[in-house]
């Protein structure tokens, strides 16, 4: 089980930085009376996926040091 959390919490982390610089990316901002408003056009799914695996990996990080 500890190479699975391992496993999982590293794709968590890659996801998250990889989706997350994406989601962050696609953007698109406008004037509105002279203040600069900005749109996220994301595509926010991928994202929270990732952070659920992140912290899948996490919990079985900690349980099974718990018991070693």
């Amino acid at each position: 089980m500890k190479i699975v959390g391992t496993v999982l919490l590293i794709l968590g982390i890659i996801g998250v930085v990889v989706f997350g610089i994406q989601a962050f990316n696609d953007s698109e901002s406008f004037n509105v009376l002279g203040a600069e408003v900005a749109v996220s056009k994301a595509n926010w799914t991928p994202l929270i996926v990732s952070a659920l695996v992140l912290l899948a990996g996490i919990v079985l990080q900690m349980t099974t040091r718990k018991s070693d």
